[in-house]
């Protein structure tokens, strides 16, 4: 899965991607910097940390794709 959150820092959206089929789960900032993982959950627990909603233009946005990331750690969690 993928998402692309418009940030108020930066002209760039801020793009997040946990790929598990290929095996990159990896974020770009704004500023065109980034992270890159080893796992989803690594990934997700970055996110929980280090982004907020009010860094974001559109908080349902933002909102939405933390409620996915949960519901996919929870998920993944059950499974293994």
């Amino acid at each position: 899965m993928e998402f692309s959150l418009c940030s108020l820092d930066g002209a760039l959206p801020v793009e997040i991607t946990l790929d598990e089929d290929n095996g990159r789960f990896m974020i770009r900032k704004s500023d065109t910097s980034g992270e890159v993982f080893n796992s989803p959950r690594e990934l997700i627990e970055w996110v929980k940390t280090n982004f907020r909603e009010e860094e974001f233009c559109d908080s349902r946005e933002f909102n939405g794709m933390m409620n996915i990331l949960e519901t996919y750690e929870s998920n993944s969690t059950l499974f293994g």
